[in-house]
């Protein structure tokens, strides 16, 4: 490294005729080739693909929605009672493309399309509805609308399927744990797989929910115990008490399993499905326990007895010996002295007096309580003549 250094510095000089304006052009043109060559070698590894894939499906889910949407209010105008009757927005759409006038569904065969129950429905809704009558015109608008919506939903179909065996080729592991759908959410949120395989299993975990992170710390509140993790279907198995665990036994597993797929040779999802299997083995383990406590049995466990080394194999486990009944401590034919009733004959007359006198302590301050009231009574008579 040392001698290539020093060749790259007095590269000028050991060749005759290169200026110095001269090696800018050929350092960019060497590290273009250079990655030229990267890209070539290793094809199957680029994951701009699954990027960019991933961001066109939602876009085109909110676009299919939009105008599904529009289509239901549009149309509904002529035929109200069809939004209810198909709840699909692609059966909708092609049921409206081969109807068009709510009059023609009677004589058609929807027989490719809806059900039995649903076609002899909206047959008998055709018949009776309230809606208003639409020109030609209006109707091969709609019907164009129609078009694009179906399109859109093939499409969307294709670029699934073709995400799916991207995903299978780039990242195996990852796709069995988690689906194909979050794995590349996950890759587009992080920017690359390597970047991905460089974050923990507590990063995985929150990924996609920094802002109700940051405001619970902000808050000093409880922070968030998954991202974009909580759509894989193994947490979504996993009751609403268990989310947490499954969440953060997922994320360990997923960190493990991404590491493997961005460094590793081997292109086999071994440990994606022997991950999978221990966590279905996890959760089931933990809905055991949690119906256990539900049910009570955990507190009717037997009680274990303390080894006593003294005791043998046929008598029961005692610590101590059992108590016996000792008749010696039984109270019988105690007679209770004669005195008794005699102190209680002179408590009771002590008290009488007492009682009484405390009537007429009471009597006397009756008494004083209305010459007090009598006295200012006069004083003020007095007062009067006075002043007269």
């Amino acid at each position: 490294m040392e001698m290539m250094r020093g060749l790259r510095t007095q590269l000028s000089e050991l060749i005759s005729g290169l200026a110095g304006q001269d090696l800018g052009p050929m350092s960019l043109g060497l590290s273009h080739s250079l990655s030229r060559y990267k890209l070539k070698f290793s094809p199957d590894k680029v994951d701009t693909m699954i990027i960019q894939a991933i961001g066109l499906l939602d876009d085109l889910d909110k676009e299919l929605n939009t105008y599904a949407m529009r289509v239901r209010e549009w149309y509904g105008w002529h035929f109200p009672e069809l939004g209810k009757i198909i709840q699909d927005n692609i059966l909708y759409a092609k049921s409206l493309k081969a109807m068009g006038d709510r009059a023609n569904a009677v004589n058609l065969d929807f027989s490719g399309i809806l059900s039995e129950e649903v076609e002899a429905e909206l047959k008998e809704a055709a018949i009776i509805s309230m809606g208003t009558d639409i020109s030609d015109q209006d109707m091969q608008t709609i019907k164009a609308l129609c078009d694009q919506v179906i399109s859109l939903s093939e499409y969307r179909a294709q670029l699934s399927e073709y995400l799916r065996s991207r995903m299978n080729a780039i990242a195996p592991n990852l796709t069995v744990l988690v689906g194909e759908l979050v794995g590349a959410r996950l890759i587009a949120h992080a920017g690359s797989l390597i970047n991905l395989a460089k974050q923990p299993g507590s990063t995985v975990q929150i990924l996609g929910a920094e802002k109700a992170l940051f405001r619970a710390l902000k808050t000093k509140h409880a922070t968030p115990k998954y991202g974009l993790i909580f759509n894989a279907s193994l947490v979504g198995q996993a009751a609403p008490k268990l989310k947490g665990k499954i969440s953060r036994s997922l994320a360990a597993k997923t960190a493990l399993s991404i590491r493997y797929d961005a460094l590793g040779e081997a292109q086999d999802a071994a440990i994606g499905f022997a991950s999978r299997a221990k966590l279905e083995n996890r959760l089931r383990q933990l809905e055991g326990r949690m119906l256990g406590k539900l049910s009570g049995s955990v507190k009717g466990k037997g009680k274990i007895e303390p080894y006593d080394s003294n005791r043998k194999q046929g008598t029961p486990g005692l610590v101590t010996a059992a108590k016996t009944y000792n008749p010696a401590a039984d109270v019988v034919g105690v007679s209770f002295p004669k005195g008794d009733s005699e102190m209680k004959e002179k408590k009771r007359k002590r008290k009488e007096p007492a009682g009484e006198a405390t009537e007429e302590g009471k009597a006397g301050v009756k008494v004083e309580a209305e010459e007090a009231v009598e006295q200012p009574k006069k004083k003020k008579k007095k007062s009067t003549r006075s002043s007269i």
